[in-house]
């Protein structure tokens, strides 16, 4: 029982771990119809943040997460600005070819400006003490991470359903040239949708850091993979589909390797694996909707 309940805490965290990251990439499609490619290397410009922060400037951790958060999250709006919005209105490809530059040239920076060499992110206590209960050893951050998670998503969930912002970004998901003509600012609008996603990503670096401590500037491509995976696996666009495909791909992943620890070495195929059948039976993912698209 105690090996099960440690098996449960690890899938439940590194599944919530695939869901903060999945929903910033949900938000995204769901409002541009556009795959962000650059995701997974915003998020290892925010692992790079939190180490700068705490090791070289030893500024309070609680000060360095707010500041990487807004960083991150206006290094989104930056990237929208500059590499997707000039592009709106031209073919998809376009625009595709755009987020894979952006992926690259962020992936590239980091290697000019830090090294290849890999660092350690620096453990905050509060986060990485370990816990004994009833006799299982469970680190703290097991607990923390889908309750920050959780508290994350009903606040989101409010923002989308109850406000005259999510409103707006529920019109232009559903037709850009009807939200223009509703006098919705457009701009405004997807500039928000990436704040808000990139932030996402800011938090959910800075509790991946504390799970798995090293950082390159690759770090961000696997997670980024396993987000988008899980983002497909729920129903790319929906937001509650995204939680569900990254716990679904996190309990997954723990199990597997639990039940045959032969085949640890494997666990990213097998996410792989899992984005080929779910393709194949279920297109739209557990919760996506057929839509229809204007050509």
């Amino acid at each position: 029982m105690g090996t099960f309940l440690q098996h449960l805490t690890n899938a439940l965290s590194l599944g919530s771990l695939y869901a903060l990251l999945a929903i910033g990439y949900t938000m995204v499609y769901g409002v541009l119809r556009l795959i962000n490619f650059a995701h997974g290397e915003i998020f290892m410009i925010s692992m790079y943040t939190v180490f700068f922060g705490l090791a070289i400037f030893l500024l309070p951790w609680y000060v360095i997460f707010i500041l990487t958060i807004v960083v991150t999250a206006l290094l989104g709006v930056l990237a929208e600005r500059l590499a997707y919005r000039p592009l709106r209105d031209a073919p998809r490809i376009s625009i595709l070819i755009s987020a894979i530059a952006v992926s690259y040239f962020l992936q590239n920076l980091a290697t000019v400006l830090f090294g290849g060499r890999p660092l350690t992110f620096p453990q905050v206590p509060l986060f990485t003490d370990v816990m004994a209960l009833g006799g299982v050893r469970i680190p703290r951050l097991s607990i923390l991470v889908p309750l920050i998670a959780a508290a994350l998503l009903l606040m989101l969930t409010f923002l989308i359903k109850r406000t005259k912002t999510g409103l707006a970004m529920r019109a232009v998901a559903r037709d850009y040239d009807a939200a223009r003509l509703m006098g919705i600012d457009l701009n405004w609008t997807i500039a928000v949708t990436f704040f808000i996603g990139s932030a996402l990503a800011g938090v959910g670096a800075i509790m991946w850091g504390m799970k798995y401590p090293q950082i390159n500037p690759t770090v961000g491509a696997m997670p980024g993979i396993k987000c988008f995976i899980a983002a497909v696996l729920g129903g790319i666009g929906n937001t509650a589909g995204a939680v569900i495909g990254g716990l679904v791909l996190g309990f997954a992943e723990i199990m597997l390797v639990a039940l045959w620890p032969a085949l640890s070495g494997y666990r990213d195929a097998f996410a792989f694996v899992l984005l080929i059948v779910v393709l194949l039976v279920k297109p739209t993912g557990l919760m996506g909707e057929k839509t229809t698209e204007k050509v």
